[in-house]
C-alpha cells in the first residue's frame, strides 16, 4: 500500500489537506509521496475554467469561503485568502520538484504558510528564495533552479499522471494497491482514504 498526495500550493482544500495527510500516513503505516501538480494544467486537460471559483453563483462562492474558514477553524490552522488570490503558482510548484523527500514536504509546509498564513506572494522569485532560506534550503533553487528543463519536465510529468489517475482537482489521494490506483478527492474525504488504507 502507497498513498500519492496529489497537491497544488494555490489550493486551500489543498493547504489543509497537507496539514493532515502525514498523519494519516502514520496512523495507516503507509508510505505517502507528495506529488506537486499544476492545477492550472489538470484544468486545461479536462476543460475546466481556470477559476472555477470566477464561475460559481455568489452565494455558493461565499458559502465555499465559509467552509474553507470553517474547516481551517476546526483543525487549528490560519488560513487567509491572498488579497488577489489565486496568485500564479506555477513557479512555486516548478520549486517543489527541485527537491524531494523530507526537504519537498518541509518546503511544502513552509510554501503554504507563507501563502495561506502570511499572505506572501508565491509568484515572486524573492519571496520563493526567502522561503527556502528559512528551511535551509539554497535560495538559488528558486531564482536559477526552477528555470531547469528537467524540473519543467517533472512538473509537467506529474501533471500528466494526474489526469491519467483521473484528478480534476486538489487535494487528490491515490491509495496504490499493487496494479490497483483508487481515487479520493477533497480534505473532508480524508477519512475515506485512512479507511481504504487500512483496507
Amino acid at each position: 500500500m502507497q498513498l500519492v498526495f496529489y497537491y497544488d500550493l494555490v489550493c486551500p482544500y489543498a493547504y489543509l489537506g497537507s496539514t493532515r495527510v502525514a498523519a494519516l500516513g502514520e496512523r495507516a503505516g503507509v508510505k505517502v509521496e507528495w506529488r506537486p501538480i499544476l492545477l492550472g494544467g489538470v484544468f486545461r486537460a479536462i476543460g475546466a475554467p481556470d477559476v472555477p471559483a470566477a464561475q460559481m453563483p455568489a452565494a455558493k462562492l461565499r458559502l465555499n469561503y465559509l467552509d474553507m474558514k470553517r474547516w481551517a477553524a476546526h483543525f487549528g490552522v490560519p488560513l487567509q485568502l491572498h488579497p488577489q488570490h489565486p496568485r500564479r503558482s506555477v513557479e512555486a510548484m516548478r520549486l517543489c520538484h527541485t527537491v524531494d523527500g523530507d526537504h519537498r514536504v518541509r518546503l511544502t509546509h513552509a510554501l503554504y504558510r507563507s501563502y495561506f498564513g502570511d499572505n506572501r506572494d508565491l509568484a515572486d522569485r524573492n519571496v520563493l528564495a526567502a522561503v527556502c532560506s528559512e528551511v535551509g534550503l539554497d535560495p538559488e533553487l528558486a531564482r536559477t533552479g526552477i528555470d531547469a528543463p528537467e524540473v519543467k519536465d517533472a512538473l509537467h510529468r506529474a501533471t500528466d499522471e494526474a489526469v491519467r489517475d483521473g484528478v480534476f482537482g486538489v487535494p487528490a489521494f491515490i491509495v496504490v494497491d499493487g496494479a490497483q490506483r483508487t481515487l479520493f478527492w477533497g480534505q473532508d474525504r480524508m477519512h475515506l482514504v485512512e479507511k481504504a488504507l487500512r483496507g
